[in-house]
Formats: C-alpha cells, sequence, structure tokens
C-alpha cells in the first residue's frame, strides 16, 4: 500500500493511560457496543471493566488461570476464555460469574452473537463450540453443538450470521451460523505463514487476516470471479536498515465502525490506520513503548483502545509494564481520502 498525503505525520501522543491496568500479558481489549465501556483480559487471570472515558475500573473478576480472550453481551456483563479450558459468564452488575461449559484444552477466543443468541467459541482442542447462555441447568443444557477444526483455532471473527475461524496450519473456515453443519467454505489463508488476526468487514463483504510475517491480506466472501479479482494482500509492520528487512507479527486488526477503514497493530509498537478501498496507509501513531497486543474502536468511532503488552515474540526478557491507552480519534485519521480527480480538458 502506498502512503495518503499526509500519512507520515505522527499523531503525537500515546493516548490517555488508563489506571489500573492487568499486571501481565494483554490477551485483548474490547468496547461495548452500547457505551465507552472497556472489557480486558489478561495473562494475570482477570478480566476488568473499564470505564474509558471516566477512566475507571468498574469492575474485575480473577479466574483460576490465564485469560485469553473476552466479549461483551450487554453492557455491563460478558464471556471469558480461559487457559484452564472453561467458558465463563460473568456479570459486574451481580459480581456473579458461573461457568457455561468447557473444552478440553486451553479456550483460545469467544465471540457473542447477537443475531443468533448464541456464545461462540474456539480452542486449541480443534473445536469450536456454540452455546446457548439462556440454559440454566448446566453446561450439557447450554451446549448447542460441537464442531470439529482442521487445526488449533488461533482467530475468529463475527458479521451478521457470518463467522470466520482461523486456525492453525492456515486453514481458515466460513460458517453461516444458521447451518454449523458443515462450512460454508474452506480456504487456505492467502499469506505463506502463520494467521494471527482475523476481522470482518463491518460491511458483511469479507475479511482481513494478518500473519506473523507483517502481511495482511483483504479476502472477500464471494466467490465469483470479478469478486474475488478485488483481493490483495500488503506488507506492514516492517524496517528496513542498511539494506535488511526487519519483520514484525501483525498482531491486531480493529475496524471503524462508521468509515470501514482499519488500523493494525505490530509487535515493532506502531498503530497504522488503512483504507483498504484506496489501498492507502491514512495515518501511523507515534510508537509505543512495547508490542501492539490489541486494538477496539469504541462504538461511533471516536476512541481507540490501544493495549501495549509484550507478548513473549522473543520470549523471556526485560520490557516494560503492560499498559492501556486510550486515544482520541480525529476523523483526518480515519476517513477516506478522496481519490483526486484528474483536471478538466
Amino acid at each position: 500500500m502506498s502512503d495518503a498525503p499526509g500519512a507520515a505525520a505522527s499523531a503525537m501522543g500515546s493516548g490517555r493511560e488508563l489506571a489500573t491496568p492487568p499486571s501481565d500479558g494483554i490477551s485483548n481489549l474490547r468496547f461495548s457496543n452500547h457505551s465507552d465501556h472497556l472489557l480486558v483480559s489478561s495473562w494475570d487471570k482477570t478480566v476488568r471493566l473499564y470505564d474509558a472515558e471516566a477512566n475507571l475500573l468498574k469492575g474485575e473478576f480473577a479466574h483460576p488461570g490465564p485469560v485469553l480472550d473476552c466479549c461483551f453481551h450487554d453492557d455491563s456483563s460478558g464471556f471469558s476464555a480461559g487457559a484452564d479450558h472453561t467458558v465463563r459468564r460473568l456479570s459486574f452488575t451481580s459480581s456473579k460469574e458461573d461457568v457455561l461449559g468447557r473444552h478440553d484444552a486451553p479456550v483460545r477466543c469467544v465471540e457473542y452473537s447477537y443475531a443468533a443468541g448464541q456464545v461462540i467459541t474456539g480452542s486449541w482442542d480443534k473445536t469450536i463450540k456454540c452455546w446457548d447462555p439462556r440454559g440454566v441447568s448446566g453446561p450439557e443444557r447450554t451446549l448447542v453443538g460441537t464442531y470439529a477444526q482442521p487445526e488449533r483455532v488461533y482467530s475468529m471473527s463475527l458479521v451478521g450470521n457470518r463467522l470466520v475461524v482461523a486456525t492453525a496450519g492456515r486453514h481458515v473456515s466460513i460458517y453461516d451460523l444458521r447451518n454449523m453443519s458443515q462450512p460454508e467454505q474452506k480456504r487456505e489463508s492467502s499469506l505463506k505463514y502463520q494467521t494471527r488476526c482475523v476481522r470482518c468487514f463491518p460491511n458483511g463483504t469479507g475479511y482481513a487476516l494478518s500473519s506473523v510475517e507483517g502481511r495482511v491480506s483483504m479476502e472477500f466472501f464471494d466467490l465469483s470471479e470479478s469478486a474475488q479479482s478485488k483481493k490483495y494482500a500488503f506488507k506492514c509492520h516492517r524496517k528496513s536498515e542498511s539494506g535488511r528487512d526487519t519483520v514484525y507479527p501483525v498482531n491486531a486488526i480493529a475496524f471503524h465502525p462508521i468509515y470501514g477503514t482499519f488500523a493494525t497493530g505490530g509487535h515493532d509498537g506502531f498503530v497504522n490506520v488503512w483504507d483498504g478501498t484506496n489501498k492507502k496507509r491514512l495515518y501511523q501513531y507515534s510508537k509505543y513503548a512495547s508490542s501492539i497486543a490489541a486494538l477496539s474502536f469504541s462504538k461511533d468511532g471516536h476512541l481507540l483502545a490501544v493495549a501495549s503488552s509484550y507478548g513473549y515474540e522473543e520470549g523471556e526478557k526485560p520490557h516494560e509494564p503492560d499498559a492501556i491507552f486510550i486515544r482520541g480519534v480525529n476523523e483526518v485519521e480515519v476517513k477516506p481520502k478522496p481519490k483526486a480527480l484528474a483536471a478538466p480538458q
């Protein structure tokens, strides 16, 4: 991708740092669909709920093991995916939690589908499971179905009734939640290296997928020749010094809810904003002190949450404390720039 005019001018400052962050690696963070509440999961065995605008920790749950993912149910409750193989439901208003169900290995991903009224989890046990959180008589009542995957689940994303599952071995499966008996499509990643993150386009036409090798591919659900001709991949989160390329994993992707542009976060500590339609980089924020572990835009796109958190990509070593920054987003950073029209002859 090329840079849009002005893209090189980094926005100054990191944003406002949240007080009382997790004490170990941040596995994910997500804004609520209803407010500026932010849900954060961490390797420090906690799930925390913040009011991002007020910079206030509103609640916290401690788990028996590291928490690998979290998602909202409504504004004050959510679900967590645990390394202890469990899927939990958390209510911050009542401070109550219960176990929704279990996998046979750590649970890597959790999503709540408003369309289906179900929780979907993906695990390193090579399955995804669907749960009905309204089931009240124990885990056997809440489990809707178990669906075998070709490999360990690394990342998942939902848009409407579509579920995209990315696993080890560069497999991608696309499901319709209304008929989970088999995937609508089975694909192989367009990228040569291990998948790090997958996120669906807000308009429901496809998904972005990132790899450990500094690349992102833009993929489309429609299998027609004309739709597939639009797919492409681009390099990002790389550094060139004296003829040598250093390549960084792209850990996080977040789409802007209004404009459909998207941010990527890399192990290089940078957050870039891209216009995927016009194939331009719109913005690069100034470098963070540590690897970017997760990103999320607020419901109206006016805030961007950034997790600056070392992900042990280079093993055990001294690193900066884990931190969450809340950035105010200016329209110039995320709004696609209109293509310049040729002067009339």
